[in-house]
């Protein structure tokens, strides 16, 4: 499903699929609005099935609580909170409206994409080992600068093959997300891919 908040300078789709032999998703998302900047986190609890499910649940309620549009805060926030848990990986990005940027930050394997459409070229996250409310590494956010059109894209481990360009085109974010899963899950894993579309300069 498309969302596109009134005050968020992007708008987003998802698309997931459960791995084979279960019935419920490790993988989750969350979409915080701040004024002119919009916070997108992806989380991957570990393994798969119910224990898994409900790691990653508890990691966007965490995070649905933050009152700053931080990233470095979404991620020790949800670390303080799993302490004791199975843990997750998890992936996060803050476009911000007036600076026309975009800060990430990622610890394990969800993989962040910045496709810059205009200008044909790419940019990968770093992403550090780690599991988030077990063994979180020292952080380091990227800032990049954005303009309107740029596509951010995050996947989890359960999408094993290189995204290519052409199941990113088109104006339909739902299509592309569901285009991803179609042709670049392993189906050994759940998975999950969430595109978004930086809007512009927010006002």
């Amino acid at each position: 499903m498309v969302s596109a908040l009134n005050d968020a300078c992007v708008e987003w789709a998802a698309a997931r699929a459960v791995a084979r032999g279960q019935s419920d998703s490790g993988d989750e998302y969350c979409v915080r609005t701040f004024g002119g900047c919009t916070v997108i986190a992806v989380l991957d609890g570990l393994g798969h099935g119910p224990a898994a499910a409900r790691v990653a649940r508890e990691g966007v309620r965490l995070m649905e609580q933050i009152d700053t549009p931080d990233v470095l805060t979404f991620v020790r926030r949800c670390h303080d909170g799993l302490r004791g848990s199975r843990g997750l990986v998890m992936s996060a990005a803050m476009f911000d409206g007036a600076a026309n940027t975009m800060t990430w930050v990622g610890v394990g394997n969800v993989r962040g994409t910045l496709w810059r459409p205009r200008a044909a070229a790419r940019r990968c996250m770093l992403l550090r080992g780690g599991l988030v409310g077990d063994a979180l590494p020292r952080l380091q956010a990227s800032v990049l600068p954005v303009s309107e059109g740029d596509l951010l894209i995050f996947t989890t481990d359960g999408v094993g093959r290189e995204i290519e360009d052409r199941l990113l085109h088109g104006q339909s974010l739902q299509a592309m997300a569901e285009r991803i899963l179609v042709h670049c899950s392993n189906g050994n894993d759940d998975a999950l891919a969430l595109v978004a579309r930086y809007r512009g300069t927010w006002k």
